[in-house]
């Protein structure tokens, strides 16, 4: 299974919730609502925190991760992430990025959209987390090896074309 969250999922669940919370209102369970209003989110946040340790269990296979074997120092490149509140991929190529950042010389800019799907939609895209090297894309969950490969092969590609 590809480690990826489709973006029409994640809005799938926030409408549940939402839908959940107004129907919860309408009957005046006003408690339970309340509950469920603190409850949702924090049971959203540790299962995006224990992620990886669930992963295999949830039919996604092994979180892993490969490290490049040789960092070569860039030009200076953007790097946009596309992330989706929810998505338990999202923050693991975040952290990946950063830990990226601190060996190569790109500037990253990472973009939420949850409430602006617009984005993605009109390049072809329809799951998250997603990588943008100067209008290349790299979908899913992908290592630290292919992130930075994939930055490589970008950062060749401008030094030919220049």
């Amino acid at each position: 299974m590809k480690q990826q969250c489709h973006i029409s999922m994640i809005y799938l669940s926030w409408a549940v919730y939402l839908g959940g919370l107004a129907a919860l209102a309408w009957y005046s369970q006003w408690a339970f609502a309340a509950l469920c209003l603190v409850l949702v989110p924090a049971v959203q946040w540790l299962y995006i925190r224990k992620f990886p340790a669930l992963s295999a269990s949830m039919g996604y296979g092994r979180i892993a991760d490969q490290q490049p074997t040789d960092f070569v120092p860039a030009p200076r490149v953007k790097v946009t992430l596309y992330t989706a509140l929810g998505c338990p991929f999202c923050p693991l190529i975040a952290e990946r990025l950063e830990s990226l950042r601190k060996s190569l010389n790109f500037s990253l800019e990472k973009i939420d959209v949850t409430l602006r799907p617009d984005l993605l939609a009109s390049k072809g895209i329809r799951s998250v987390p997603v990588v943008e090297v100067q209008g290349r894309f790299l979908t899913g969950l992908a290592s630290t090896q292919d992130l930075a490969e994939a930055i490589a092969r970008t950062v060749e590609k401008s030094a030919v074309g220049s």
